[in-house]
């Protein structure tokens, strides 16, 4: 939270409203302190010249008496008597303090040509200080001329407002300055808010594109960053995220050019061969047998159906691929359904010369899953089987109950596969599906159950052995359990 932009924002924006309010104080203080002098000036600035009119100064008899008289109706005042030079004469200060020797003369000079107040002039009773004052030109024993000076706010006067005035300020500052400083670090807080949130909903929204993975790490790792950092870190695996994903669109469009090169090599055989039958049933119909233009129209037959089921094949795996027929499980005995499979492929077994065998029925094992796709991938892996197995081989289906689920095989004992083909035989880079490959194993079904079985998140693995046999096996959810199955990697073994 200390590393935030908002909590950076904040801080940084208290500190300077602190420091600004304090100048602003400062200012206003002094600005204040100036108002009253000249105030206090302007109200007294004819205040030496009526003392000086209306009393004698003749002797100095007649000074201190005035100089008590003053000091009696007016203690906040200090009265001096200068000479031409400005040296102190006689005060009214109380004694046993130190006192100037004497006083500039040309603040004195500037009041008395009435020079714009405020105006400060020595103060004598304390060093390095100026005060307001009152001064008017005076005669004094002799005829001699000199000034009759009065501070205004004298040693006395300046020590309790000094006091009073600081503690004033103080209080009314400190209460003036909270008050400022929460208004503006309120409003400032709510605006750099509503910036911050959006930086960091933006930030949210970058990381949204990553994968499940790539966020966890990114929550991980910019625990102590704040929102900034966080946003050019999602940027940064944001780039790295779609870098990737542009290879692997790469690659899977290769792929998918190798599959429609492949998928058109293997068309091209079978209409082939259609069109050469029917171009001889058409050229030479009135020179061919009977057995001979059957023949040849149980052949082109032949041929067209392979066309039909690798049409069909390549669309059902478009359409699970785009996800079109989303997987629609209920609960259904596995049990049944391997027996009604076993019933319908059982003229393409005999017609291989192979056993195709379902054990006896058993107790019913219900599982959770689609039915009809469950159905495609048996009969996908039976007719691979089939195809693999030779005459006097079989296949065998079973089901059985395991830890983790209903457990499906296909198993066969026909030629088995090469280990070093066993990784990629499930993707379209598998060796068997480009030309020249093993047609047996190279189709599509292969492709189709492994589409389906993910749809399903479920896992087919392979074990197999050349010149033994192969076992397909995968796992379904019972009927009933609601933790679906890890949709893992093909497993081969």
């Amino acid at each position: 939270m200390l590393n935030s932009l908002y909590t950076r924002i904040a801080v940084s924006f208290a500190v300077i409203v602190a420091c600004f309010g304090g100048a602003l104080g400062a200012l206003g203080y002094d600005a204040a302190r100036t108002h009253q002098q000249e105030v206090s000036q302007s109200l007294s600035r004819g205040l030496a010249a009526h003392i000086a009119e209306h009393n004698r100064l003749a002797g100095r008899a007649d000074v201190e008496e005035l100089f008590h008289m003053l000091m009696a109706v007016n203690p906040q005042i200090e009265v001096y008597l200068l000479d031409a030079d400005g040296r102190i004469l006689m005060h009214s200060a109380p004694d046993g303090h130190p006192v100037r020797q004497q006083v500039g003369l040309a603040p004195l000079r500037a009041f008395l040509a009435g020079a714009r107040l405020p105006i400060l002039a020595d103060n004598p009773r304390r060093a390095g200080r100026q005060d307001v004052f009152s001064v008017a030109p005076v005669l004094r024993a002799g005829g001699e001329p000199g000034y009759l000076y009065v501070v205004l706010a004298g040693e006395a006067y300046v020590q309790m407002s000094e006091s009073a005035g600081l503690s004033y300020a103080l209080s009314a500052g400190l209460w003036l300055g909270c008050a400022a400083l929460c208004g503006a670090l309120v409003a400032g807080l709510l605006v750099f808010r509503g910036i911050t949130r959006r930086i960091d909903r933006l930030a949210g929204q970058v990381e949204a594109f990553l994968p499940a993975e790539a966020a966890d790490e990114s929550a991980r790792s910019e625990g102590g960053k704040d929102e900034i950092a966080r946003l050019q870190a999602s940027f940064s695996r944001m780039s790295a995220t779609i870098a990737r994903q542009i290879e692997q669109l790469k690659e899977q469009d290769t792929l998918r050019r190798e599959l429609v090169a492949n998928v058109s090599h293997d068309l091209r055989t079978p209409l082939t061969a259609l069109h050469n039958y029917l171009e001889t049933l058409q050229v030479h119909a009135d020179r061919l047998t009977e057995d001979a233009r059957s023949d040849f129209l149980a052949r082109a037959v032949r041929q067209s159906q392979g066309v039909a089921r690798l049409a069909q094949q390549l669309f059902e795996l478009a359409r699970l691929e785009c996800e079109e027929a989303p997987p629609q499980p209920e609960d259904f005995c596995i049990n049944e359904l391997l027996q009604d499979i076993r019933h319908k492929m059982t003229f393409a077994a005999d017609a291989a010369g192979v056993t195709l065998d379902a054990g006896a029925a058993g107790d019913c094992l219900m599982v959770h899953a689609d039915i009809g796709l469950i159905e495609r991938v048996l009969t996908n892996l039976i007719d691979n089987a089939l195809r693999c197995t030779p005459r006097g081989g079989t296949v065998r289906l079973g089901a059985r109950r395991t830890g983790d689920g209903v457990e499906v095989d296909v198993a066969d004992s026909g030629q088995g596969i090469a280990p070093d083909l066993l990784p990629t035989l499930f993707s379209r880079a598998s060796p068997l599906r480009k030309p020249g490959g093993d047609p047996s194993r190279g189709g599509l079904g292969l492709l189709i159950v492994h589409r389906i079985l993910t749809l399903h998140r479920t896992a087919i693995e392979v074990d197999s052995t050349p010149g033994q046999g192969t076992r397909f096996r995968f796992l379904l959810p019972v009927a009933g359990d609601l933790h679906p199955l890890p949709a893992d990697a093909v497993v081969a073994s």
